[in-house]
């Protein structure tokens, strides 16, 4: 008979002869306000240290989407998925300008294909070889921003003259200290689900100022350069 799994490393309060529900559903409700707190508090921290960065990177995109150019998101495992969400909320918002944006992670035959013919470190920069031009716009997501494949396709972005921003984690990694990106927001924790939750708020908020951007200009009829 197979040892029963072992959880403690997740969820320290959780006994295994456990017997009255009471205590257990007190510190699982405990943890969950702790964690909520910590993900407000920083989120509200990072807001605070990339304020004037975001609005910097967002009029710069806003200048981008209004002579027509892209933006191309990517990102590995949850990042992939914060990738395409990000893709989704400038294509397809609930409110204002669509404009055209894809996550390179989200065409699994072209991911898998790059990735079995010429590497994985290649799947991302490949396809910003393939479609991206100068005035689009490269955002690359990552919890420690260190990932080889985002580093290349941001790589490659730069020297085809794109805009490039990183959402890195922990002291940003190799995404920090990159002369490939214009803008880097890193989020100061150790904590991968604290990292994704900021990196959600950090993009709604440049999608924002984009969106307002391109209204501002599109009531003064600005011509976006």
């Amino acid at each position: 008979m197979s040892e029963p799994e072992q959880t403690s490393f997740l969820y320290p309060f959780i006994e295994a002869d456990e017997r009255d529900a009471a205590p257990l559903l007190r510190d699982l409700a405990a943890s969950a306000r702790s964690k909520a707190a910590e993900s407000a508090r920083l989120q509200q921290a990072s807001i605070d240290e990339w304020g004037p960065a975001l609005e910097s990177a967002g009029e710069r995109m806003a200048r981008s989407f209004a002579r027509g150019g892209r933006l191309y998101t990517f990102g590995n495992g949850g990042s992939s998925t914060d990738a395409a969400t990000l893709a989704s909320l400038f294509s397809r918002p609930a409110r204002g300008r669509p404009v055209p944006a894809w996550s390179l992670a989200a065409d699994q035959a072209v991911v898998t294909a790059l990735g079995n013919d010429v590497g994985f470190d290649l799947i991302f920069s490949r396809q910003i070889i393939a479609h991206a031009r100068p005035i689009d716009i490269a955002i690359a997501l990552s919890t420690s921003g260190n990932s080889d494949d985002l580093m290349t396709a941001l790589a490659e972005a730069r020297f085809r003259g794109l805009l490039t921003i990183g959402f890195a984690g922990h002291d940003g990694g190799r995404m920090a200290v990159s002369d490939d990106l214009d803008y880097c927001f890193t989020i100061r924790s150790q904590s991968i689900h604290r990292i994704q939750e900021s990196h959600a708020l950090l993009g709604y908020r440049l999608w924002e100022i984009a969106q307002d951007r391109l209204a501002r200009e599109t009531s003064t009829g600005g011509g976006g350069t």
